[in-house]
């Protein structure tokens, strides 16, 4: 199949396109490499701060009562179905990384409109019983908050598990796990005898 490929190909260009190829390759992987790519197929909140500009809301989730309870993607991802739960982190981790790399990030980041349906299907959902036994105040859904027909569970509890005051400015010295260095012991242990 290659060799059939290569042959429609004038010869001049295959080395130069071998080479090209290669380049992207190698560039593409190291870039899922140094981006730890792959921390984000896993529910550890850890791989959150992957991106600097995260830490104060980490920082906040991680002394708040939902810590011990609920990670990030319990909360910001749809819980559905596991299809569903990937093709979204891929959607907003996508869009993420292209706001984080232009530097358009604002200063308070707050969710799309999209993530606020998620993240109060997902209230919903761990505090049904909370909400249908307990209080009685029942269960409205985030459109109906958009209508006007109630509030979303954040109008009231506006500190749970972020403070309004998670952002950049507020918490600059946000202290935090740091991401485990991509840089191979090998090759670190090589560097040092330099």
């Amino acid at each position: 199949m290659i060799k059939k490929f290569l042959s429609h190909i004038p010869t001049q260009f295959i080395v130069p396109l071998c080479v090209v190829g290669g380049i992207i390759v190698g560039l593409g992987g190291y870039s899922v490499y140094m981006s730890r790519a792959h921390s984000y197929l896993s529910d550890d909140p850890a791989a959150c701060i992957n991106c600097h500009i995260m830490t104060p809301y980490y920082q906040s989730w991680n002394h708040s009562s939902h810590a011990q309870w609920a990670t990030c993607n319990d909360c910001h991802v749809p819980q559905d179905n596991i299809l569903n739960k990937y093709a979204f982190k891929a959607k907003d981790g996508l869009y993420h990384a292209a706001v984080f790399t232009i530097n358009g990030e604002p200063q308070v980041i707050r969710p799309r409109d999209e993530s606020y349906g998620v993240i109060m299907d997902n209230c919903i959902r761990c505090h049904t019983q909370l909400n249908t036994e307990f209080v009685n105040t029942g269960m409205i859904s985030y459109c109906d908050v958009q209508e006007g027909k109630g509030k979303a569970c954040w109008d009231c509890h506006t500190q749970v598990p972020h403070s309004k005051i998670s952002n950049l400015s507020s918490s600059p010295n946000a202290i935090v796990p740091l991401p485990a260095s991509p840089v191979p012991e090998w090759l670190k242990k090589r560097m040092n005898k330099n």
